[in-house]
């Protein structure tokens, strides 16, 4: 097979799974898990065919024009370079993982088959968008994994929880969707075509008349679908959706959309210095906040929710500095090692029987429980801190390099205002970064009290699947020298200065995190605090549904009661139940725009009501009123009826004989 041929399968097998296991699912329940997992596999397989084949070499473009659409032609296209290719890669491993690990932590779910497609589908929507070299096809895999979204973090639908978080993650990015639209036809209407190779090709010729206007309407999709500020405030909430979800979601598909779509039009942006700059500052902003609330959240899932908000200001940061060979490559780093902590995440719920860490530091024995999830997710937090040599050094590494050569002036893609920002900016990233993964570590696996539950060994396709993604979190870093060709053949190696500064700057962070720990833990023994814990012998999934319902019961409401044992609170002072809340975004939010929107909505329904609705049942009335008064004259009565007759006869004759007498006088 050709290249292109095996490309088109890469997507079109996942959706072929997914069709067929919704027709399957209950008339034959015993192919569904086949289903979810071999089309899914066989998609990784042939994607790292694809990227072999491609090698790093020039982009291998194809397409076929399946009937007329007006001027601007619709293709359905092709566009293999570097970046498509290995960002392809991780979407199969990831997607695939998840699938192995649900058909444990999911293995008695009656809603698992419709769960499995769902899946599927959502990861053929993000290969489409990878692959499509057409902007408009794109935007309709962009759209899928929208819809998807929506009905995977709504899985538990009994929990109010649930429900609220999947209409706000669809209803947020849908708003940042809207000027996306927009900024798509206006981009086709400067360069007269929605083909990506047409518009570099167009941009290179100096054919985009309002780049700052393109440029900001498409930043729309970056704030919406990666969660960077102000829109990220859905994707903390969409933690209550199972937690294979939410490793699917953070990991390879939904949220790194937004930053792979920004890299592939990445030029186009680069005409707009401004555009850049504001980049550059949403970023920032991004960064630190989500690294405060991190080292202010209880829920352990919330924590790496925030963690993937500022690791996507990371690649936004690189983006803004004009590098996205730096943005793609950590990109697929944090891919590999936030796979594995939320996939460990979801062993360690399972464990304890709660996702609550101030829960977790009174068991004592959960690391001796659980040794596999210890074990790599003690790795994947390695590398989200940045500590060599771990993948997530070398991808960090290299966007503060690229930040501190646009400072420096020796890179001219950005404006030196950009490349500062977001120097600065990560490097106090990197502080919290590494604050807030001591604290989750230490909180979870040093806790000290009663032994934790014993529910045996955990499954071997939840455990595996953990080994699996620890190769690329521990080696992919590595090959940092090998895969250059890649990443339009630009250089990832770090250099001294950041290497040395960042880790330095890690390593202060982890160190004051665990004396503050030392200093605080000692408390623990006198603020008791209860654990929710499931049912021993219960599915993962049951025990994280039952710890999320039943979170806010057991310990209150977290940022409200002081837990002395918590390094977090001694770390932020008074800003901690700022942080804890999302520094009350939301309530803003509901200020802002909630409130007026629904007293708006009010004030139609009043006057829906008690207006028009007036002048319709007044209508209705007067003909009522009309016929009663017409109906009363109808007696049946003959001699009435003549009576009548011959009376307006006699009025018509003398008014035609007055009339005629005026005329006449006239």
């Amino acid at each position: 097979m050709t290249t292109t041929t095996l490309a088109v399968l890469v997507p079109l097998l996942p959706f072929l799974g997914a069709a067929t296991g919704l027709l399957l699912g209950r008339t034959a329940p015993g192919y569904v898990r086949p289903l979810a997992i071999l089309p899914t596999l066989a998609a990784a397989v042939i994607a790292v065919v694809v990227a072999a084949r491609q090698g790093g070499g020039p982009a291998i473009d194809a397409s076929t024009r399946l009937t007329p659409t007006g001027s601007v032609p619709i293709d359905l296209a092709l566009h293999l370079d570097g970046f498509a290719v290995l960002v392809a890669v991780l979407v199969g491993l990831v997607a695939t993982c998840v699938q192995i690990y649900s058909t444990a932590y999911l293995r008695h779910d009656p809603r698992y088959p419709s769960y499995a497609a769902l899946v599927s589908l959502f990861t053929s929507a993000m290969l489409l968008v990878v692959y499509s070299g057409d902007v408009m096809v794109l935007l309709v895999g962009w759209e899928v994994m929208g819809i998807c979204s929506y009905f995977l973090v709504g899985h538990y639908w009994e929990t109010p929880e649930a429900r609220a978080a999947s209409l706000k993650a669809f209803l947020v990015t849908k708003l940042g969707d809207v000027p996306f639209l927009i900024g798509l036809f206006a981009l086709a209407a400067d360069t007269g075509t929605f083909r990506i190779t047409g518009i570099l090709g167009a941009v290179a010729n100096g054919g985009l008349d309002h780049p700052t206007l393109i440029a900001l309407l498409l930043l729309a999709s970056v704030a919406g679908k990666s969660a960077q500020f102000p829109l990220h405030t859905w994707l903390p909430d969409a933690m209550a959706g199972p937690t294979p979800v939410s490793a699917l979601i953070h990991a390879a598909t939904m949220v790194a959309a937004g930053i792979y779509f920004v890299a592939r039009l990445l030029p186009v942006f680069a005409e707009s210095g401004a555009a850049l700059v504001v980049l550059a500052v949403m970023a920032a902003v991004t960064m630190i906040g989500s690294g405060l609330a991190a080292l202010a959240q209880d829920d352990i899932k919330r924590v790496l929710a925030y963690s993937t908000i500022g690791q996507l200001g990371y690649m936004s940061g690189a983006l803004a500095v004009g590098d996205r060979g730096a943005a793609v490559f950590h990109l697929l780093s944090h891919g590999a090692f936030k796979a594995v902590l939320f996939l460990a995440a979801g062993v360690v719920i399972h464990a304890a029987g709660t996702n609550s860490l101030t829960a977790m530091s009174r068991m004592g024995g959960l690391a001796k429980r659980i040794p596999d999830a210890y074990w790599t997710m003690t790795v994947a937090l390695l590398a989200l801190a940045a500590i060599p040599p771990f993948a997530g050094f070398f991808s960090k590494e290299a966007i503060l390099v690229a930040a501190e050569h646009t400072a420096l002036g020796e890179r001219h893609v950005a404006p030196a205002a950009a490349g500062w920002t977001v120097l600065v900016a990560g490097l106090l990233a990197a502080v919290l970064t590494a604050a807030y993964a001591t604290r989750l570590w230490l909180l979870a696996f040093r806790g000290r009290g009663a032994e934790a539950p014993d529910h045996g060994r955990q499954p071997a396709a939840m455990t595996t699947v953990l080994w699996v993604l620890a190769i690329p979190t521990i080696g992919f870093g590595l090959t940092v020298g090998v895969i250059t060709d890649w990443f339009d053949g630009h250089s990832l190696t770090p250099s001294v200065t950041t290497a040395v500064l960042s880790t330095g700057v890690g390593l202060v962070g982890g160190l004051v995190t665990y004396g503050a720990w030392h200093h605080t833990m000692a408390l623990a023994a006198r603020t008791p605090a209860g654990a929710v814990v499931a049912h021993p012998e219960a599915e993962p999934a049951l025990i994280e549904a039952e710890a999320m319902t039943h979170h806010t019961a057991g310990y209150g409401d977290t940022p409200g009661t002081p837990d002395p044992a918590d390094p977090g609170r001694l770390l932020l002072g008074p800003l901690h139940r700022h942080a804890a809340t999302g520094f009350h975004l939301d309530a803003l939010y509901a200020t802002l725009f909630v409130r007026p929107v629904q007293a708006a909505a009010s004030l139609v329904r009043f006057l829906d009501r008690e207006v028009v609705d007036t002048y319709v049942r007044g209508s209705g009335t007067g003909a009522r009123w009309l016929g009663t008064a017409v109906r009363r004259a109808q007696t049946g009565n003959v001699q009435t009826y003549l009576s009548v007759l011959l009376a307006g006869s006699l009025v018509l004759a003398i008014a035609a004989v007055v009339f005629a007498n005026v005329n006449a006088g006239s």
